[in-house]
């Protein structure tokens, strides 16, 4: 790295210019460690995203599938999990299903059911139940087993508490 020298005015009215070199150690090596940092960041910023749902999670039965559709028992089958919901952040956005996700619909993000089935999901603790169209894939986050949306939790009384045991039973299963 150099920088320019300018010396003071000859008997022509010129500067006389001329390049220096900095020394090892004074600022230079500052200076390169920034650089490598700057581009230590730039190169690994990418790596930190993913997105917020899969097609379908990692190792799931809808991988060894025709189609895309999972293999699930058929109708009138349940399960018993947590449910949690999601919301504003993404609101508006395209879903698995390629709708656009509406949080005052009455819709669910489920990993392994076929997009568009029917389920009747009932909140365990106090009663309340309601019938969503499965149109994502979620959640994601170890133990949960449905993700609502906010219309579905307002309807489980769930809004409060965020996630809450549940049974999910199918209604009219899609193929």
């Amino acid at each position: 790295m150099a920088s320019l020298n300018t010396a003071g005015a000859t008997g022509s009215g010129a500067y006389q210019t001329s390049w220096v070199r900095l020394k090892p150690g004074r600022g230079t090596d500052r200076v390169a460690i920034h650089i490598l940092l700057i581009l230590a960041i730039g190169l690994t910023s990418g790596c930190f995203s993913r997105p917020r749902y899969r097609t379908s999670p990692p190792g799931s039965d809808s991988e060894k599938t025709t189609a895309g559709a999972p293999v699930i028992s058929t109708k009138g089958a349940f399960q018993v999990g947590l449910a949690s919901y999601y919301a504003h952040k993404f609101h508006g956005r395209p879903t698995a299903s390629g709708e656009i996700f509406d949080m005052y619909g009455l819709t669910a993000a489920h990993r392994e059911l076929p997009l568009g089935t029917v389920i009747h999901v009932t909140h365990l603790g106090n009663g309340r139940s309601v019938k969503v169209k499965v149109n994502d894939r979620g959640p994601f986050i170890e133990g949960r087993i449905l993700d609502l949306s906010l219309g579905a939790a307002r309807r489980l009384d769930m809004v409060e508490e965020g996630v809450a045991r549940v049974k999910i039973r199918i209604i009219k299963r899609i193929d």
